[in-house]
């Protein structure tokens, strides 16, 4: 059952989420700022949901794959759907905590 819900909101695995992190890809958290002050994965980048959309050209500037990721899966799958229409390589992460635990591993592992 937990299994059917991940891939329903998204949320990719510690191992997938690594491998995009080893390959320089950014971390966007489209939680809103107070949630995002609450606890957040290191070097994420804070651009809560309602404005992904205008914030288009400066994901893109960075020329750098994209993990989304929010409290449950849901709004970070919604904004990996607006930047995938952008044309930009994106993965939903899922859960900001499931980020975090991937984006520690990769650290450790350097």
């Amino acid at each position: 059952m937990f299994g059917f819900i991940k891939r329903l909101l998204g949320g990719g695995n510690d191992a997938q989420l690594g491998e995009w992190l080893q390959n320089g890809a950014i971390i966007i958290d489209v939680r809103t700022p107070g949630e995002y002050r609450g606890g957040h994965a290191p070097k994420s980048i804070n651009i809560p949901l309602d404005q992904v959309q205008g914030q288009i050209k400066k994901i893109k500037a960075y020329n750098k794959p994209v993990i989304t990721c929010c409290a449950s899966g849901n709004r970070s799958g919604a904004a990996a759907g607006i930047l995938r229409g952008a044309g930009i390589e994106v993965v939903n992460g899922g859960p900001w905590q499931v980020v975090d635990s991937a984006a520690k591993a990769q650290a450790a592992a350097k």
